[in-house]
């Protein structure tokens, strides 16, 4: 996933209130950005660190600039949680996450129960009518420990239980489900869930995989110009 267009260097002072980001741009004004994310971002950002932005030049935002990636002096980390799932679509279908390939369909956002599921994968066997199908759900992860364990989630998150429990329902009716973990940082060495921070999403996931949603982690390549799956990460459960 490219960006469309080049990124803005700067350095960040402070984020507050959840979607809002100050910035000291390379010519030392200071800007306000909007920050697409609604986690704690824990270990993503501290005053001072390198930051790069895009500029939106339309009259109905309010905020022109975005927050998109943060330096910890070690990697580039994606904190802009619209993107996970187009980067997720692009591996699938580039074949880099090799459990998810052999489809002809992926679709975005499907309805099930309560809730949606990111991704739909699916083969048609004649007339337009499912035979196979995939429901995949993606998650953006950007926490990690001090041993260079990714960690999700970053704050607890009740969307996240109930979409655990919807891809579990999904297995148990005969259909295939995975829970897709997307590393947006490239100093992460493992996934585990957090389980500290949200013990009861940890009980969930472990259930979902002993019920037969595979769990997947997949870290990404990151630069100033796009960002891409890379390779699987091992799970530490």
């Amino acid at each position: 996933m490219n960006f469309e267009n080049k990124l803005i260097p700067g350095k960040i002072l402070k984020r507050y209130k959840r979607f809002l980001a100050d910035i000291e741009l390379e010519n030392g004004e200071i800007i306000t950005a909007h920050t697409a994310n609604t986690g704690s971002m824990k270990t993503c950002w501290e005053p001072g660190w390198p930051v790069l932005l895009s500029y939106h030049d339309n009259p109905k935002r309010k905020l022109k600039y975005s927050l998109e990636l943060t330096n910890n002096g070690l990697t580039w980390i994606c904190v802009n949680t619209s993107l996970p799932n187009k980067i997720a679509m692009e591996g699938i279908q580039n074949g880099v996450v090799k459990e998810l390939s052999g489809y002809e369909h992926i679709k975005p956002e499907v309805k099930v129960g309560k809730s949606r599921i990111d991704i739909l994968l699916s083969n048609d066997s004649g007339g337009g009518v499912a035979r196979e199908s995939c429901y995949v759900e993606v998650k953006n992860v950007t926490l990690i420990d001090q041993k260079s364990g990714a960690l999700f989630p970053d704050s607890v998150t009740t969307r996240g239980q109930k979409h655990l429990e919807e891809l579990i329902t999904l297995v148990k009716s005969g259909t295939r489900a995975a829970m897709l973990y997307v590393i947006n940082r490239e100093d992460a060495t493992s996934f585990a869930p957090a389980k500290e921070i949200d013990p009861k999403y940890a009980e969930l996931l472990d259930q979902a995989r002993s019920e037969g949603v595979e769990i997947l982690a997949y870290q990404c390549k990151i630069d100033s110009n796009g960002i891409s799956l890379s390779h699987a990460l091992p799970l530490d459960f």
